[in-house]
């Protein structure tokens, strides 16, 4: 299901966009089911979405048989119950608002939970969703910015969005969405990437002329397909480019993929573990619209983004209020401020200087439900212009 077709009411309308689902699912009033004259009108007007438009009825009075009003009247009462029942049917399919008892850490099994990712079905994206939630129904988006408002429009429970890999860094797109977006980050999943040379069945190796995917899975499996020397050509989505491949046919040209999306897909499996750096780790954050309740009974991850006021030894006051406390800093990535990237300097000898204003993103080593990550926070404050904490939330320690 791409983003942009939405489920209403248990029924797919492609005519739905953004703009027009607001922050309630799309309809019609239910408290008119229940009248035939208005259900008749409804369905005149192509009312029910998914429902074949009827014709207007045609006026009886001047007909002598009383068996056409009798069959009119079943017609009527047969449509009002088969809309009813549709109904109640597609309102028991919605996605059930979260409530306190939802407020937790990832759950074990993962009920039903609706993921939202970006690519489509066999992208790595959904591996790691299905690897939190297991029994999860993944909801495909368009790209990350639509994989965060599908959460926030209530036609996903949570986002799983990849944060940085261990071969190719960080992903800034999605530092930048965090910030533009409200959503909380609730869990992280680590995951063990094992990227696959894949072709249409019969196809070998050695009669590719060319290899698809996404840049950075080409970029990791350079020494490969170094050996083949086939072209490279990047596209949006592992996923996306297995798909392109089986339904085009094309047997000169090859994947770079998952295993999942082979199945998928219908295509075999050449070789896997292609990739340069076998320890290939991507780390995914889970995103939700509340934040979960901090605990101490297990190790619990705080990511917070700030600013500070230029001048020297600021950075190093600021990072300085975790080493007092021992509390381990695991990651730090700084980002230049979108609205305010360049300021000018005055400079007596020549002129003007030129720097950036920055975020800085922490991830720390410490639970909310600590005085010691408390007083942190607290301390750091004196010195941050700005300061969000992102989300506090059980660390997956299963690499």
């Amino acid at each position: 299901m791409a983003l942009k077709s939405v489920v209403v009411l248990g029924v797919t309308n492609s005519q739905y966009g953004w703009k027009d689902l607001g922050s309630k699912p799309s309809g019609f009033p239910l408290n008119r089911i229940n009248e035939s004259e208005k259900v008749f009108k409804w369905m005149r007007f192509g009312g029910f979405p998914g429902l074949p438009a009827c014709r207007a009825i045609r006026s009886v009075e001047n007909e002598n048989t009383s068996n056409r009003g009798t069959k009119l009247q079943q017609i009527v009462d047969q449509t009002e119950n088969d809309v009813s029942r549709g109904l109640q049917k597609d309102l028991n399919s919605l996605p059930r608002p979260l409530s306190v008892s939802d407020l937790s850490a990832i759950p074990d099994g993962g009920s039903k939970a609706r993921i939202s990712f970006k690519g489509l079905p066999g992208s790595y994206s959904e591996d790691a969703a299905l690897k939190a939630y297991p029994k999860c129904e993944t909801v495909p988006c368009n790209d990350f910015e639509d994989a965060f408002k599908a959460v926030e429009l209530w036609l996903a429970d949570k986002a799983v969005l990849p944060i940085e890999n261990s071969s190719g860094g960080s992903i800034h797109r999605n530092y930048d969405l965090l910030l533009r977006h409200r959503l909380q980050i609730v869990g992280e999943v680590k995951l063990d990437c094992n990227l696959c040379l894949l072709a249409l069945p019969g196809v070998r190796a050695e009669h590719l002329k060319r290899v698809l995917s996404h840049p950075q899975a080409l970029s990791l499996s350079d020494i490969l397909l170094s050996k083949l020397g086939v072209s490279r050509e990047s596209v949006d989505d592992t996923a996306g480019a297995a798909q392109y491949v089986s339904s085009n046919g094309l047997r000169e040209a090859g994947v770079v993929a998952s295993a999942r999306a082979a199945e998928i897909y219908g295509l075999n499996i050449l070789a896997e573990r292609i990739q340069d750096d076998f320890d290939n780790v991507t780390r995914y954050l889970v995103l939700a619209r509340d934040p979960i309740i901090p605990r101490t009974n297990k190790p619990f991850k705080t990511s917070i983004v700030f600013t500070l006021d230029e001048g020297p030894g600021v950075l190093f006051k600021a990072l300085a209020v975790f080493a007092l406390r021992d509390i381990d800093l695991k990651k730090i990535e700084s980002r230049p401020q979108r609205k305010r990237p360049l300021r000018v300097v005055d400079d007596s000898n020549t002129g003007s200087a030129k720097y950036f204003d920055y975020l800085f993103y922490i991830d720390f080593e410490a639970s909310m439900a600590e005085p010691r990550a408390q007083n942190a926070l607290g301390h750091l404050q004196e010195f941050a212009t700005f300061l969000r904490i992102l989300g506090c939330y059980p660390m997956d320690t299963t690499l």
